[in-house]
C-alpha cells in the first residue's frame, strides 16, 4: 500500500478518534506524556541533560568558551544553539548539514531562552567590547516519537540550570553557576479537526493541519511563539492554546525544573 494511501488512512483514524474525544495513546487532549529528566549526564560538558518525553529522547550539552561579543551588545555574552537530527533517531532523518526543520527547532529553542532573559548575559561579560563567555547549546535527538521541540527546549533549560562557567579553566577568575534568571518552557499544540491537542505524538504531528509552539516564562508572559502548517487558527483557538500552554508550562516547571 502506498505511503499516500497510508497517510490518508492514518489521518482518518486519528480524526475519528478525535470526534470521540480520544487520542491514539489514550491521553486526553490536554495531557502531556510522561517526562523523565536527568542532568549532569555528560562529564566533559559544562552542563547537560537527557530528556525523555514519552518515547522521544534528546540529549543536550552546554559548553562555554571565551569569545568576542557582538558589536551591538558589547557587554553581553553570546548564545548559540544547534540541533542535530541523528539518522539513528528516525528513518526520516538523513546525515549531512542541518535541514530546515532542524534549524527551525533550534531557533525556537534559542529564542525562548534569549527573549525570556533566562540567562543574565551581562554577567557573562569579561571585558566589555573585547571578551565575553559564549554559551553553546547543542541538542542531539536520540529517538523521535513526536514533539522534538518541547523535549529540546526542556532539555536546554535543564542543562543550563546545571551549567558552570569555567573561569578557572580559562584563566578568567573563579568558576560560577550559570546566571539563570528565568525558566522558559515550550509547549506545542496541534490542530486536528478543530480541536487543539497538547504534546503531539508522531502520527498526530504528521496529520495535523497546524502546529503551534508557545514558550512562556515563570510569570506567565510569552517569550516565543512559532506556528507551522497551512491551516489557520481562529482567535478562540489561539487564546485557548496560550492558556493551556501557560498552565502546562507551570506544571512542568514545578514538577521537573525547580528542584534541579
Amino acid at each position: 500500500m502506498g505511503n499516500e494511501v497510508m497517510s490518508v488512512l492514518k489521518k482518518d483514524y486519528i480524526y475519528n478518534l478525535m470526534l470521540k474525544g480520544e487520542r491514539e495513546d489514550g491521553r486526553t487532549f490536554d495531557e502531556i506524556r510522561d517526562i523523565d529528566i536527568r542532568t549532569n549526564v555528560i562529564e566533559k560538558a559544562e552542563g547537560s541533560a537527557w530528556v525523555k518525553l514519552g518515547e522521544t529522547e534528546v540529549l543536550v550539552g552546554v559548553k562555554l568558551q571565551v569569545g568576542t561579543p557582538f558589536p551591538d551588545s558589547a557587554d553581553q555574552g553570546v548564545i548559540i544553539t544547534s540541533l542535530e537530527l541523528n539518522p539513528l533517531a528516525s528513518p526520516d532523518f538523513e546525515a549531512g548539514p542541518p535541514k530546515e526543520n532542524a534549524i527551525e527547532m533550534a531557533r525556537v529553542t534559542d529564542r525562548g531562552i534569549r527573549e525570556s532573559g533566562a540567562i543574565d548575559l551581562n554577567k557573562l561579560c569579561i571585558t566589555e567590547g573585547e571578551e565575553v563567555w559564549m554559551v553553546f547549546i547543542d541538542v542531539h535527538v536520540l529517538n523521535n516519537y513526536g514533539n522534538i521541540q518541547d523535549a529540546s527546549s526542556l532539555g536546554a533549560i535543564a542543562a543550563l540550570l546545571t551549567a558552570t562557567v569555567p573561569g578557572k579553566r580559562e584563566g578568567k577568575g573563579e568558576d560560577m553557576p550559570m546566571p539563570i534568571r528565568d525558566m522558559p518552557v515550550a509547549i506545542t499544540l496541534v490542530n486536528i479537526g478543530g480541536e487543539m491537542m497538547v504534546d503531539p505524538g508522531l502520527d498526530e504531528e504528521t496529520v495535523c493541519e497546524t502546529r503551534i509552539t508557545i514558550v512562556s516564562n515563570q510569570d506567565g508572559s510569552i517569550s516565543g511563539m512559532q506556528k507551522s502548517g497551512d491551516g489557520p487558527l481562529t482567535e478562540e483557538q489561539l487564546l485557548k492554546a496560550v492558556s493551556v500552554a501557560c498552565q502546562k508550562a507551570s506544571e512542568l516547571r514545578e514538577a521537573h525544573l525547580l528542584n534541579i
